[in-house]
């Protein structure tokens, strides 16, 4: 039997003393292995998954979510990767706010098309070919500066043809434009007409920043010397806005991955004193909002290692034991299962988590509570290992007291063991399992067309798909459950996922309300 511990248990007591301290010996050697499992590869990918849950918290305010991210930028020593890639953010999502600083400063772009014939071919020689058609930015800057001072720098516009072009012919003609050597004619301009690269003409071809996307490179390092060499208040007014304006989650999803350990760990405490401490549980489903809740009311965020062992074994245990079933996980897979066979040994009670509960209670630390959390994910795990059938799953809800009801909607499993959800029937009878009815005989499908080796060129082969379905239907099983309300009909392949998440968040309930908090 997998004792799930949905009953609260009597807080007078504390259990088993020499019980609750190999739980928790036993509990430190799991963590052990799998921190072992999740750095054997590298911590980026555990590092990602902890990025994702904290894009999913919802309660940051636009303004605090600014200050902890200005707060990341002025922290020394500078985080280039983080600013690089902010950068290119705006100049993704806002080219136009990007680009009305570059117009206020156009004389910078002398030095970005000196000496560089492909970007003043990419700016300069989109000149329209009539028809209505208008010149492009940098083509129409450079005829109508041409125009205005036509006194000054008319002689430098090069052409391709025999003989030049006056100002009144290309004036009736616009399209006489096509005939002129850009790169020599802009060359001649970088040499001789300063004036144009502070012009207006100039100035305004930049500002719906479409100058950006011939190379962004160039860009992002010319706004980290505005940023970091000038302080330029302009620059940092973009930022500002940005990150107002931007989301949390895309912000965190485009930004964290950026950052080191160190810096994430930082950020991660700055968040703590952000969140609202009063903050009441409602939706213990999101795995985010469950995050944020403990992170609210934890006195100490712990290390990094333990909030990245935390988040792996609350969010991802789906994730993590995969990675064990892999080849390059069969040696932490060997220690994971005599683990797990010595906690079994355990005798289990609602009281024999007390200990572990006390010291939640006690220290609000991240560390006490990733016990609970391990011990989810050792009810994962053996959920995962011990129930295979339908009769071990309802054998299962009636030991732990879940009220279930046999759904007659059944899930369409993926490749990757994932389910399809298919809704829920209110009309289920509750605790009764439903009789299989008798398959109906069909009717042999006539063959036609037929040639001599037997095979049929004309047809597709017949599968009997509705057999095929009601297999999948024995085999995984649907239920609804009263964890939730009856409102999901859940498979087999998700039910350990469901109430390890289940039991960790109730939990989870038990120690908020210690915490002084009224559980939802």
């Amino acid at each position: 039997m997998v004792y799930l511990f949905l009953s609260e248990p009597k807080w007078d007591e504390n259990g088993d003393g020499g019980s609750a301290s190999t739980r928790i010996s036993l509990l430190n050697k799991l963590e052990s292995v799998i921190w072992s499992l999740m750095t054997s590869g590298g911590r980026s990918e555990a590092r990602l998954w902890l990025c994702n849950t904290i894009a999913g918290i919802r309660s940051i305010t636009s303004h605090h979510q600014r200050e902890l991210f200005v707060s990341l930028l002025r922290s020394k020593p500078l985080k280039r990767a983080l600013y690089c890639q902010l950068l290119r953010m705006i100049f993704e999502k806002r080219p136009q706010k990007v680009g009305s600083v570059i117009a206020k400063k156009s004389c910078i772009l002398e030095k970005f098309f000196e000496g560089n014939p492909r970007r003043i071919l990419q700016w300069f020689s989109n000149f329209a070919t009539g028809g209505g058609v208008e010149h492009g930015k940098g083509a129409k800057a450079l005829s109508q500066f041409a125009f205005v001072n036509r006194d000054i720098c008319w002689e430098e516009l090069e052409w391709k043809g025999k003989h030049g072009q006056s100002p009144a012919v290309v004036a009736t003609k616009p399209h006489y434009f096509l005939d002129l050597d850009v790169q020599q004619t802009v060359e001649n301009f970088l040499d001789n007409v300063p004036e144009f690269w502070s012009s207006n003409e100039f100035a305004e071809s930049l500002k719906d920043g479409e100058i950006l996307f011939i190379d962004r490179e160039f860009f992002v390092e010319y706004f980290i010397d505005l940023m970091y060499k000038e302080d330029s208040r302009d620059v940092w007014g973009v930022i500002n806005d940005f990150l107002i304006e931007e989301s949390f989650s895309s912000l965190c999803h485009h930004l964290l991955i950026t950052l080191e350990e160190k810096d994430l760990h930082n950020f991660l405490e700055l968040l703590c004193k952000l969140l609202n401490p009063r903050m009441e549980p409602r939706d213990f489903s999101n795995s985010s909002y469950l995050f944020e809740v403990i992170l609210s009311k934890c006195s100490d965020c712990g290390s990094i290692d333990q909030m990245l062992l935390l988040n792996a074994v609350i969010n991802q245990g789906r994730k993590l034991l995969r990675v064990l079933r892999d080849e390059e996980g069969q040696e932490e897979h060997a220690k994971i299962k005599d683990i797990m066979s010595q906690i079994c040994a355990i005798s289990s009670n609602a009281n024999s988590l007390v200990p572990i509960f006390t010291k939640c209670f006690k220290t609000k630390t991240i560390k006490a509570i990733t016990w609970l959390g391990l011990q989810s994910w050792v009810l994962y795990y053996r959920l995962s290992e011990e129930c295979q059938t339908p009769d071990s799953w309802e054998s299962l809800f009636m030991d732990n007291g879940i009220g279930f009801r046999t759904s007659n909607k059944y899930k369409l499993l993926h490749h990757d063991g994932l389910s399809e959800e298919s809704g829920s029937d209110s009309d289920c009878k509750a605790s009764k399992r439903v009789k299989p009815k008798k398959k109906e005989k069909r009717r042999k499908r006539r063959r036609k067309n037929i040639d001599h080796d037997g095979s049929d060129d004309n047809e597709l082969p017949y599968f009997d798909t509705t057999s095929m379905t009601v297999g999948l239907q024995a085999n995984a099983g649907s239920w609804l459950l009263s964890t939730d309300g009856y409102s999901i009909s859940w498979s087999c392949a998700d039910l350990p996922e469901h109430l390890s998440k289940h039991c960790f968040s109730r939990w989870m309930k038990w120690v908020f309300a210690e915490w002084g908090m009224k559980p939802a």
